[in-house]
């Protein structure tokens, strides 16, 4: 005999503890033609809602997983250039971390990717800190302002030349083709408003990254659940 499951709707086999689908406890009750009460299920206490979370241990896996993959996805890090690839690594290990700790008869994909996020938040606001922190270091303490301001001014001129091979050759159309003014781009506002909106894009990306991860991580643990 199969029952549905009162959240998802999904059949449940007679006796299943919980939901196969989203893991929601299921009432059991005995019918045997007896007379009187039956006495009420006693559940384990690690039994929980797929779709909750334990925030004050899904926190500390955030943090001792997400600073490490912030560090390695910030500029000083020679392997930055992962660093995308650290933050959905770094998401995934946290939900199974979480899930092993806290054993919880389920664990929902939405679960997983809150978990995610919360690491993505650690980690790309930790990130852009550093990568701020570093800019600011090496200009003002180290001195590279001219390294910078020369290595800024080559990307200015790449996506310049880059910007005037898509222009309008038509002098009526490029009239009112107006691309970024080079010299606002070259000048100190400029620079630190670019420099803001990179670190910002990259922190957006790393956030994403995370969420994914977090995703797949409730899969990984679904998946082999179901297999088990």
């Amino acid at each position: 005999m199969v029952i549905p499951c009162t959240r998802c709707h999904q059949d449940v086999e007679e006796g299943a503890c919980f939901c196969p689908g989203c893991g929601l406890p299921q009432l059991i009750y005995a019918s045997d033609g007896a007379n009187g009460p039956t006495p009420p299920e006693v559940w384990n206490e690690v039994a929980r809602d797929a779709s909750s979370v334990c925030w004050r241990s899904a926190v500390r896996y955030a943090l001792l997983l997400g600073v490490p993959a912030a560090m390695l996805s910030s500029d000083p890090s020679p392997l930055n250039g992962l660093g995308l690839m650290w933050m959905a690594v770094a998401a995934t290990w946290v939900v199974i971390l979480y899930v092993r700790n806290q054993r919880p008869a389920w664990i929902t994909v939405g679960a997983g990717a809150r978990i995610g996020l919360v690491t993505g938040l650690v980690s790309a606001w930790l990130c852009f800190a550093i990568n701020g922190l570093t800019l600011f270091v090496r200009r003002n303490w180290l001195h590279q302002g001219n390294d910078l301001d020369a290595f800024w001014k080559s990307i200015v001129d790449h996506s310049l030349q880059l910007t005037a091979s898509f222009a309008p050759t038509d002098p009526a159309m490029a009239a009112g083709y107006h691309p970024l003014s080079p010299a606002w781009m070259l000048s100190p506002e400029g620079r630190a408003t670019m420099w803001t909106s990179n670190l910002l894009t990259s922190a957006v990306f790393l956030l994403l990254f995370a969420l994914l991860g977090g995703a797949i991580g409730a899969r990984m643990v679904v998946r082999r659940q179901r297999e088990s």
